[in-house]
């Protein structure tokens, strides 16, 4: 789809054509809908993210939690299947998928919402770093980690669905 056809959809096909950018929260596209026409992807982007980052922490924290825990086998969109099979995450040796498994457990438990990292162009080795290394933060620093990783995420998202 072009940036054109997008900024010419009515409000109900835009929210169906990008409401998946953003991980089980059309929402987000519903609101930059009125603030049509783009003239980038990029401005479709930042709108995106204004719109998150104006959102009611309720919101924000829905949206992080909607995402999957990275290397799941059940409970992922075809778009996160997707990206985590092109990091190796379908690869996992089995001491590294039960070393993943009780990391993630691990970050949800201490943050509240899934370790998020935007894979398209790492390894599951930067993956399983990142992983680690982030398990440290402080709730705060990690809350603003994963919206970025998000954003950046739907801007991935937005490249591979917007020509």
């Amino acid at each position: 789809m072009t940036l054109a056809e997008v900024n010419a959809l009515e409000r109900g096909p835009f929210v169906s054509a990008l409401g998946w950018i953003f991980e089980e929260s059309p929402w987000v596209a519903g609101r930059v809908w009125s603030r049509r026409p783009f003239p980038s992807r990029d401005r479709l982007h930042a709108a995106m993210v204004e719109t998150v980052e104006h959102a009611a922490p309720a919101e924000q924290l829905a949206l992080l939690r909607s995402h999957p825990d990275l290397g799941a086998r059940a409970r992922v969109s075809h778009a996160s299947w997707s990206e985590q099979s092109g990091a190796g995450l379908n690869e996992l040796t089995p001491d590294e998928f039960d070393w993943l498994t009780r990391s993630n457990a691990a970050y949800r438990a201490r943050f509240e919402f899934p370790f998020l990292y935007a894979v398209k162009g790492g390894t599951k080795h930067d993956i399983l770093r990142a992983l680690e290394r982030r398990l440290a933060q402080p709730r705060e620093a990690e809350y603003a980690e994963a919206l970025r990783q998000v954003y950046r995420i739907a801007l991935f998202r937005l490249e591979d669905a917007i020509s």
